[in-house]
């Protein structure tokens, strides 16, 4: 039963990842499989823990560095990724952005958004710039 756990572990873990892009969550996933694998060849829990700690160290020591050299020289220097790479794109405004309420579509996706400086009232239809993402809200401003 405990192998279902470090799979299910491992698992969330990998999916987690999709949204940070940083690899951590993944070397983590990678070492919550290697103590699925202990727990699904009968080791005890202790030994299952001690896998997880080993090989999620070595994923964050010898791998990660390797991969992130590999994305960032795919994608080019000064490429950003996840949220961040939004910032300065375009998105239309899809119901009334204020400063306190909004909804916005970014490249096919629906997001919450606000008026960046507060004063702006942006109807729907507008076309607006992407100024910050906040956590899950984008800050925008009317497009010129």
């Amino acid at each position: 039963m405990a192998w279902i756990i470090w799979l299910a572990a491992a698992i969330i873990l990998g999916i987690a990842e999709m949204a940070s892009l940083t690899f951590v969550l993944l070397m983590l996933a990678g070492g919550a499989a290697g103590a699925a694998l202990a727990a699904a060849l009968g080791a005890p829990l202790p030994i299952q823990g001690l896998v997880f700690v080993v090989v999620s160290t070595l994923a964050l020591v010898g791998v990660r560095p390797y991969a992130r050299r590999l994305r960032d020289n795919r994608a080019g220097p000064g490429v950003e990724f996840g949220a961040r790479a939004l910032e300065g794109a375009t998105a239309v405004v899809l119901e009334r952005v204020d400063r306190h309420h909004g909804l916005i579509k970014i490249e096919g996706q629906e997001w919450s958004a606000r008026s960046y400086d507060g004063d702006q009232i942006l109807e729907p239809g507008e076309d607006v710039n992407i100024v910050e993402i906040r956590g899950a809200t984008a800050m925008v401003w009317r497009q010129s």
